[in-house]
């Protein structure tokens, strides 16, 4: 999708601070941290939300899961949050489907 803002940031139309990249996923800092370490795991396929998933997304969407397991033991995180908001009324502000990593200071308040 050429107007979707992660799909511009995973071909490097748009700068970010990137925490991880491979042929799939490109996870980076969120720019409106909630946490104080937040991170966007993103699939580079264009998919809009969890509500558009396929069956063959399967694995890809293990693999997010299991990016944000590494990234957070990088970090040297003991415990985090793992969040997709799904949905404009769920809280999805991009339509292209992420997954966020939150740890370190401010969690407790948190869902």
């Amino acid at each position: 999708m050429k107007d979707c803002l992660f799909c511009k940031i995973a071909v490097k139309e748009l700068p970010s601070k990137i925490q991880y990249e491979d042929a799939d996923i490109i996870a980076f800092d969120d720019i409106n941290p909630k946490a104080e370490i937040h991170i966007l795991i993103v699939p580079k396929k264009h998919i809009e939300s969890v509500m558009t998933l396929e069956k063959e997304d399967i694995q890809l969407i293990g693999k997010l899961i299991y990016t944000a397991k590494n990234i957070a033991a990088k970090k040297g995180l003991k415990g985090y949050k793992l969040l997709f908001n799904v949905g404009r009324s769920g809280g999805q502000l991009v339509d292209h489907l992420h997954l966020h990593l939150l740890g370190g200071q401010g969690l407790k308040g948190m869902i």
